[in-house]
């Protein structure tokens, strides 16, 4: 039996009539086409496996939970995204990129932004979802080119950066970490600006952050219609 806190999802909530128990002999998902739980957590369960990972963004859907405990496959809806002729730059940011203040690298060290991504603090979050498990199977991809990694450096340091999923032309970005101020927001504006193959970068989930580089919600349809365009 599963327990989760159902003051994680809001009032009710019934798991037994909306979530799916992934079977870990069987690599699939739920059609997130099909399926549309209020929540956004469409099923829960089975493992990391790289090739569970690949078939999971390849649809939609992505891991976000708590280390220690079930893991939880996400496809919210509405999706929080970026098209990249969206992107917004500040009069400051503009400035400092000006400035050459930082260093741009790509998969340099992707294990080291895996670690640092894990080990940021960030407010008002327990735990990681970045356990040993998935950082080794996020390698496996980064091996494969199906994803990447985008550092940012001061005085030879590595003070910010970001890594994701590659589906296509769609750039799946999953957690990203800055030491100084600025640092991942001018990475994130520099990979834009030298990608131009980039259609569109998958943020999931609001951030403040993002929206004032100008992400912004669109339906889950509109997204999975976006995605199947890549395959």
């Amino acid at each position: 039996m599963i327990f989760l806190n159902p003051a994680l999802f809001g009032a009710g909530f019934n798991f037994y009539k909306t979530m799916f128990l992934l079977d870990p002999e069987n690599i699939s998902f739920p059609d997130p086409e099909l399926f549309h739980p209020e929540s956004g957590l469409l099923a829960i369960g089975s493992d990391l496996s790289a090739k569970r990972l690949e078939l999971a963004y390849e649809n939609g859907i992505f891991p976000w939970f708590n280390e220690g405990e079930e893991i939880l496959w996400w496809c919210p809806d509405p999706r929080f995204v970026l098209f990249p002729e969206n992107l917004k730059i500040s009069k400051s940011m503009a400035k400092i990129l000006r400035r050459v203040e930082f260093q741009f690298n790509e998969n340099k060290c992707f294990r080291e932004v895996l670690l640092n991504c894990r080990n940021i603090n960030r407010p008002n979050q327990d735990g990681t979802w970045l356990t040993e498990n998935l950082m080794n199977s996020l390698e496996q991809l980064f091996f494969l080119n199906k994803a990447k990694s985008i550092e940012v450096w001061q005085n030879n340091e590595l003070v910010g950066g970001f890594y994701g999923v590659l589906v296509g032309n769609v750039f799946c970005g999953e957690s990203m970490f800055s030491k100084v101020s600025n640092a991942s927001k001018a990475g994130f504006i520099n990979f834009i600006k030298n990608h131009p193959e980039i259609e569109l970068i998958d943020c999931q989930i609001h951030s403040e952050h993002l929206e004032s580089l100008g992400a912004k919600m669109i339906s889950k349809a509109d997204y999975l219609k976006l995605l199947k365009k890549q395959k």
